[in-house]
C-alpha cells in the first residue's frame, strides 16, 4: 500500500510535488555535469559532489539525485577502466579473436552515460525521482 501523499507520474516514477522549479533545475544540472567528462575527463564527478555537499539537508530531492548522479559517474569510470581490460585479457586468450569485444567495451560507457544523462535529466526537470539502469548504489 502506497502512502497517500506520493504521486506517481504516468511512467510510474514517484514524483516529489514540493520540489521547487530552483530544485529541478539543480538536479538537473547535476545529470547534466556529465558532459564535463568531455571537456575535462573524469572532472564531471566533482559537480555531483560539491552539489551534495552544498544542498545536504536543505533538499531531499536534490539529495537524491546528486547522490544517484554520484553513483552513475563513479560506475561509468569503474565500466571505462574495467570492461577494456577484460575484453584484452578475452583477447589476449583467444589469440586475438577476443579482440572484436574491446570496441563495445570501449564505446558502451559512454552510450549508457549518453542515453541515462538524458533520461534522468528530463526526469529530473518532472519533478521525478531517477534511478539509472545498470548503476552500482555505493553512495546511500
Amino acid at each position: 500500500m502506497t502512502h497517500p501523499t506520493q504521486v506517481y507520474s504516468p511512467k510510474g516514477r514517484l514524483i516529489d510535488p514540493d520540489a521547487t522549479s530552483d530544485e529541478r533545475s539543480y538536479a538537473l544540472l547535476t545529470h547534466l555535469s556529465l558532459l564535463g567528462h568531455v571537456v575535462v575527463p573524469y572532472f564531471a564527478i566533482a559537480v555531483p559532489i560539491v552539489m551534495y555537499l552544498a544542498k545536504k539537508g536543505q533538499s531531499p530531492f536534490i539529495d537524491d539525485h546528486a547522490k544517484e548522479a554520484m553513483n552513475f559517474q563513479i560506475t561509468l569510470v569503474i565500466y571505462t577502466l574495467v570492461l577494456p581490460a577484460i575484453a584484452g585479457l578475452i583477447g589476449l586468450l583467444t589469440c586475438g579473436v577476443g579482440l572484436i569485444l574491446l570496441v563495445p567495451a570501449i564505446i558502451g560507457p559512454y552510450v549508457l552515460g549518453l542515453i541515462g544523462m538524458i533520461m534522468a535529466s528530463t526526469a529530473a526537470n518532472r519533478g521525478e525521482f531517477f534511478r539509472y539502469p545498470m548503476n552500482f548504489r555505493l553512495i546511500h
